[in-house]
């Protein structure tokens, strides 16, 4: 498992932690809009709003960003406090697997970003709310987190989705509480290893079966059996890193996530077809890593592949279906099974 709690430090190899930042109920008070910001003197700064130099606030009653209530507060919420720069307030929704610009909102109404969108490196999603970034910095040193980027995961899970287990790398701003943060104690390169883990068809397999509700709490990611630090080589780490900072780093914006896992070129291009290839080895890699026949591995793609047209249980059905409508074929499991035999003949390098 993950994390066995009865072996106190020893049972933790990963030295994970975890936080909320931000709680989209209590905290209500710090989130603002964009309306808000501009009404009140700020100016745009990318994905940032900012104060002018030298200038205060206007002091004016500002609604309380939720909604939920007929209370008002001046913008800094009823303190003196000079708030320099508000950060975007990331929701779960707005990520994915290897993807922070999952979605995006057009004023209060979220939708799924356009894959023109993601092809540009500058764009960036907007969110519903942004925060005070001198409270992320101080949320995120109570951990002692000093990066430039956040790793995470949805908190609703369901098997009837394409995914159960979504976890990402995102960079550093604030989080609402239905995607709680991990921090691992180990290097940059060391440390996303569980990510690339968590984004694997093998794991989510386990997780459809333990998982009982619709959250994917901190017990839950406890249980799983994501493999330790001693399970991956120098080898390893240099198939997967090369893999893993590619798909991550598709924007401008994570930038520090590839400084630190030593890369300083440009962002790589959002490429579909390059992309299913990428996450293809991976799946393949951590099959292998499990130590699975590629006949189980088979059958965890697709149980009737193993056990014929009639059998009456199911993986990934929303997967499978969703890729025979768009391709024709359930590209997935043809492409992880390409990749599991390539790796076998010894033909992947990293």
């Amino acid at each position: 498992v993950l994390i066995d709690e009865t072996k106190d430090k020893n049972g933790n190899p990963w030295g994970l932690s975890f936080i909320r930042m931000f709680d989209m109920a209590n905290d209500s008070g710090l989130f603002r809009t964009a309306a808000q910001l501009e009404a009140a003197g700020y100016q745009r700064d990318g994905t940032d709003w900012v104060l002018p130099e030298g200038m205060r606030p206007r002091q004016r009653p500002l609604d309380l960003a939720g909604g939920r209530d007929t209370q008002s507060l001046d913008l800094q919420g009823g303190s003196a406090r000079k708030v320099e720069r508000y950060v975007p307030l990331y929701e779960a929704k707005m990520i994915h697997q290897f993807d922070h610009r999952w979605a995006t909102y057009d004023g209060s109404q979220s939708r799924d970003t356009t894959e023109a969108e993601k092809r540009d490196p500058k764009f960036e999603p907007e969110p519903r709310y942004w925060v005070p970034h001198d409270e992320v910095e101080a949320r995120l040193a109570s951990k002692g987190w000093t990066r430039g980027w956040l790793m995470g995961w949805r908190d609703i899970c369901r098997s009837t989705d394409e995914r159960t287990v979504i976890a990402s790398a995102f960079p550093q701003l604030g989080v609402g509480h239905t995607c709680p943060l991990l921090f691992a104690e180990h290097s940059p390169a060391l440390s996303v290893m569980p990510l690339g883990n968590m984004a694997s068809l093998v794991l989510d397999f386990v997780a459809r079966l333990k998982i009982g509700g619709t959250h994917l709490t901190y017990g839950y990611i406890k249980q799983l059996p994501i493999l330790p630090p001693s399970a991956y080589s120098e080898t390893d780490l240099e198939f997967l890193i090369h893999r893993i900072l590619e798909l991550t780093y598709t924007s401008h914006s994570m930038a520090p996530f590839a400084r630190d896992l030593g890369y300083t070129g440009a962002p790589f291009p959002w490429d579909e077809d390059r992309r299913a290839y990428l996450r293809a080895e991976l799946d393949a890699f951590y099959a292998r890593a499990y130590g699975l026949t590629r006949d189980e591995l088979r059958y965890i793609l697709d149980p009737t592949d193993v056990k014929g047209p009639n059998y009456p249980s199911e993986t990934f059905r929303v997967l499978k279906e969703k890729e025979i409508r768009k391709y024709g074929e359930y590209r997935t499991a043809k492409l992880v099974l390409q990749a599991w035999d390539r790796l076998e003949r010894g033909e992947l390098a990293a």
